[in-house]
């Protein structure tokens, strides 16, 4: 479904295309190559091989070395995943074919608890460590003054990328609130449990808490600086979509900006219709999905 699907009514620019889902697997968002397997669980971090791998087989024994227009993507870690290998997908195919990067849910910024802590940093840094991510982390980014684990969030990497970008996020992404700015070793009390699970459980303070975390996601954004061929499309729903999912892709009731679908907006930039940079904001945020 979404834009997997080959219903030219569900996904009108895309329905024809050939389509192949990489299942994630590698805890790294494809970035790992670490030659010694672990002797307690037999685990390979190898990420970046699996990736180099699987583009081999696809360019060279299922021909998509001859597209003319082509596009990685992936949504959450492999949102991540379609912004660390774009411009190294875009490589792969010559010079007069079309080729951009999608990713849906998978711009992860650099944030502080509610606490202050840096739980999300500190935790990609142990990622980036345990699976020898550097070396494959974009060059652009890690041969600056930045410790190069900070190469892996999206605001720090996406900034050096050349090829065209498409970012579909939610400026209260749900996974981030939950998992960066109010991990469970930040609240042992559980008093964000209910706003947690449903933004209109939140109290006042907890509203504004969001507010905070929504100005940081943006600031984030806005770090990447002015691209004419970068595209936004940055919602206020309490969620962490996938771009496979229809009712999100393209449906009657699906987010809107500027009157415009996901699959609209993500149709127009790709083909170069019209350019589509566009953030929903109102007050209070995220209390309707749009």
């Amino acid at each position: 479904m979404g834009v997997l699907s080959d219903d030219p009514q569900l996904n009108p620019d895309f329905y024809n295309w050939n389509r192949v889902k990489v299942r994630y697997c590698d805890g790294s968002s494809y970035t790992g190559d670490i030659e010694e397997v672990d002797p307690v669980t037999n685990l390979h971090f190898r990420g970046a091989r699996i990736f180099k791998a699987i583009m081999e087989e696809l360019l060279i024994h299922k021909g998509m070395i001859y597209a003319q227009n082509a596009i990685l993507g992936g949504t959450s870690a492999g949102g991540l995943g379609a912004i660390l290998h774009c411009d190294n997908f875009r490589l792969f195919f010559s010079l007069i074919a079309k080729v951009k990067c999608i990713s849906d849910a998978g711009f992860f910024v650099n944030v502080k608890t509610i606490n202050g802590e840096p739980h999300i940093e500190e935790y990609f840094k142990r990622v980036v460590a345990l699976h020898g991510s550097a070396k494959n982390l974009p060059f652009s980014c890690t041969s600056s003054s930045l410790d190069p684990s900070l190469c892996f969030f999206p605001q720090y990497a996406a900034q050096h990328i050349c090829t065209p970008l498409f970012i579909i996020n939610s400026a209260y992404d749900s996974w981030q609130i939950n998992n960066s700015l109010v991990p469970q070793e930040a609240d042992p009390r559980h008093v964000w449990d209910f706003c947690k699970g449903n933004i209109n459980n939140c109290s006042l303070s907890q509203i504004q808490t969001l507010q905070d975390f929504r100005l940081t996601f943006l600031e984030a954004l806005n770090e990447l600086g002015p691209s004419t061929s970068r595209g936004y499309f940055i919602s206020s729903c309490h969620s962490h979509k996938g771009i496979e999912v229809q009712v999100y892709w393209s449906y009657n009731n699906s987010p809107t900006l500027a009157n415009k679908t996901i699959a609209e907006a993500v149709g127009d930039w790709f083909f170069d219709r019209s350019g589509f940079q566009e953030v929903y904001c109102p007050y209070p945020c995220g209390k309707s999905c749009h």
